[in-house]
Parts: structure tokens; sequence; C-alpha cells
């Protein structure tokens, strides 16, 4: 069985069509500039192929993106090539997030289309942790997740995608806290031949007040919950929250 986002990041970005990568980013600068402090760098956590992180950076601001894996990095890393004058190539790095490490702190960080739910129970306090640590004071955190009532509906649920040249399959089912669903994809190789591919996920089931006591204990402030953000009426919720530090 192959790796989480190995074969699937080669046709991501065309499966992914329906995704409001725009409202994401007009969202995100409305939760920046509710601060009232200046952004110019900002981090984003789990940045897939970059769809989202080139438009923050066509936006002004110096991105920094890490995702854990290298094949979707490598279909962002091909993207910087079409990049507009004057624009700044964002920074890619390869890291889990619960071992995130930068050079220096940002001055906001984005994580984004339910990658928190991706993380492990028992990584994601220190994922909070190392996101106030490479936070400025008073720097901003955004986040969404997908909401548990959602996420339970998805229980026994198949979907189909064809975009071109590739069908993928996809299946889910709920065991206690966790959704795991597999993928087979079907990608045309030549004529009627196609390869299938397979792969598997798991995301985590985080209440409202699970995630808002990680992110007390892990330092921050200024927690605000959100459920009229993009996607709102497909379960996403959002998490804005301040880095404070003494």
């Amino acid at each position: 069985m192959s790796q989480c986002y190995g074969p699937l990041a080669a046709r991501y970005d065309a499966l992914t069509g329906d995704v409001p990568y725009e409202a994401l980013e007009t969202w995100y600068e409305t939760a920046f500039a509710h601060s009232g402090r200046a952004v110019h760098t900002v981090l984003d956590l789990c940045c897939g192929t970059g769809t989202l992180s080139l438009l923050l950076a066509e936006h002004g601001y110096e991105m920094i993106c890490v995702d854990a894996s290298a094949e979707m990095l490598s279909v962002f890393q091909q993207k910087l090539r079409d990049l507009p004058e004057g624009v700044v190539a964002p920074m890619l790095l390869c890291q889990r997030a619960e071992e995130l490490d930068l050079y220096d702190t940002v001055d906001a960080a984005v994580c984004s289309l339910d990658g928190v739910n991706y993380m492990r129970p028992e990584t994601l306090p220190e994922v909070f942790r190392r996101l106030h640590l490479f936070l400025s004071p008073g720097g901003t955190l955004c986040f969404d997740f997908l909401s548990p009532g959602h996420m339970r509906s998805l229980d026994g649920q198949c979907f189909v995608d064809e975009e071109d040249d590739t069908l993928c399959l996809w299946r889910s089912e709920v065991v206690e806290n966790e959704l795991r669903y597999g993928m087979d994809i079907f990608r045309r190789v030549k004529g009627k031949t196609y390869r299938r591919e397979q792969e598997e996920h798991t995301e985590y089931i985080y209440t409202p007040e699970m995630l808002e006591k990680q992110l007390v204990d892990a330092g921050f402030g200024s927690i605000r919950l959100f459920t009229d953000g993009p996607q709102h009426s497909q379960g996403r919720l959002f998490f804005t929250a301040e880095c404070v530090k003494e």
C-alpha cells in the first residue's frame, strides 16, 4: 500500500478543482488584518501542492511552506517556474508537522483543508507547541478542521471523481475517533490501459473543545472559533489564535 499523498500527488490539483482557494486566501487576509499586527512572513503548514501558498505569495507575503510529502512538494516546486514577476518564491521544506524547525519566527501561520485532522492525537500537542515557538509574539495562527458531525456522517460512504485521464474511487469508514478512507486511483497510461494505484488515509476526529484546550496548553490566547468560513456547509470550521509570550 502506498504512503499517504504519494501516487495522489500528481493528480491532486485535478481532483480538487472545487476547492475555493481564493476564498480561503481572502479569509486568511481578513484574519491577519483583524489581529492588528503587520504580517509579512507566513508559514503554510501542510501546504500540499502550494495553490494557496502561491495565492498568498502573489498578495505580497513571504511564504515558508512545509509538508511531509516529498511528492506533493515536487509538484509545488514545478509551479515555481511560472511565478509572476516580482513575486518572492516561497521556501519549501519537507518536514513532519511535529518536527517543524524554522530558521526564524514568522508573523502568521496557516494550516488548511483539514491538515490538523491528519495529525495524530499523540503528536498534536507538539505540533501546537512548535507553532507557538516559531510564531512571533502576538503572531496569528489560523487553521481549519472538519466538524465531528460531518466526519462521522462519512461512515460507509463511497465517492467517485473523474477528471480527464484519471478515475478516483474514495471509500470511508469511521472507527471510534478515526475517519479512515482508501483511494483507488486509476490513471490512463495508453489507450484503454489504466494503471491502478492505492492510498490509505486516516484523519482524526477532534471537537472544538479538545482543540481549544490544546491551544491554551501550548500558550495561545485570544482564541476564536468561526463557523461561517469557506466550505462551512461542508462541515469546515476555523480557529484563530494569538501567540502569547512572556
